[in-house]
């Protein structure tokens, strides 16, 4: 008898442990954003009386809140500053959503967020200036929002970053030198933004980049012809830009699957005969031909 009631108080024991494993403080902060993203209109909600790893879209590691996957979900209203106080979150998933709002500065104290997918929603405002603070991002994407200024040089400090999509937002400025060093970049989606100026140089350092979209901007000059060292890229549009010359790509060496290119005039039409593309296509001219090379 001794023994058994020793294992029924041993269970309790480790039960009230586990519901108090979270820290409070990253709970207070797990119901804040719950407020103030309309919860209660959540397609799945959150029970708050009950453990926090038992509420949808969050795991916890280690007595911590390591992951918050709430991807189509009826998210309204805005992210609170208080998202900051999660600093063992890897993961965060807020993406086809209805948020709104500017992104809190706050966001950047996610020093371990390896993952952040915000598109589809309807944020506002400028990315953070110290968005760099978030060096072991490997993930951004934000695509499809109403995101405004200029894309931060301090993003040049997130070395790990693997795939960065900013596309169908209102950035404008120049896109910044330092992307340049992001020598791990496999995906950069920058379309259907007000971009200027011309395509850094230092681009072309990008050696593992598979994807790059940067179609329907306002980019001029010349593609620059350090594009030749891009040994990986397999997409690479540009339509509905202003280049004045995009002769250097006919020195590209990829085996790539399209190559899509606005021409405003005749002139700048290339010739890829002898390139090692498997299918160019030339869109939104008035040539509007496809090109196959066997």
């Amino acid at each position: 008898m001794k023994n058994l009631l020793f294992l029924v108080s041993l269970f309790v024991s480790v039960t009230a442990t586990l519901k108090a494993a979270v820290p409070e403080a990253e709970k207070q902060a797990l119901i804040a954003f719950y407020n103030s993203t309309n919860g209660s209109e959540w397609t799945n909600k959150w029970n708050l009386e009950s453990d926090v790893s038992k509420w949808h879209g969050v795991k916890v590691i280690n007595n911590h809140v390591a992951e918050i996957n709430l991807f189509r979900n009826n998210l309204s209203g805005t992210i609170p500053a208080s998202i900051g106080n999660l600093k063992s979150l890897t993961s965060l998933n807020l993406a086809f959503n209805s948020l709104t709002g500017e992104l809190p500065k706050e966001l950047v104290n996610l020093a371990k967020l390896r993952t952040l997918k915000l598109e589809m929603n309807r944020l506002k405002g400028e990315l953070p200036l110290a968005l760099g603070d978030m060096k072991s991002l490997e993930e951004f994407t934000a695509f499809n929002n109403f995101l405004t200024g200029s894309i931060p040089e301090s993003i040049g400090n997130i070395k790990n970053l693997k795939v960065l999509n900013l596309s169908s937002n209102s950035l404008k400025g120049n896109i910044p030198k330092a992307l340049g060093d992001l020598t791990s970049l496999e995906s950069l989606g920058l379309f259907e933004n007000t971009l200027e100026g011309s395509i850094p140089a230092e681009m072309g350092n990008l050696s593992k980049l598979k994807e790059l979209v940067l179609a329907n901007n306002s980019l001029g000059g010349e593609v620059p012809a350090e594009f030749g060292q891009l040994a990986s890229l397999e997409v690479f549009q540009i339509q509905n830009n202003k280049f004045e010359s995009v002769k250097n790509l006919e020195y590209m060496q990829s085996s790539k699957d399209y190559l899509v290119f606005d021409y405003d005039k005749e002139e700048l039409k290339l010739d890829f005969k002898d390139a090692n593309f498997s299918k160019t296509r030339m869109a939104d001219t008035k040539f509007e031909d496809d090109v196959d090379d066997e």
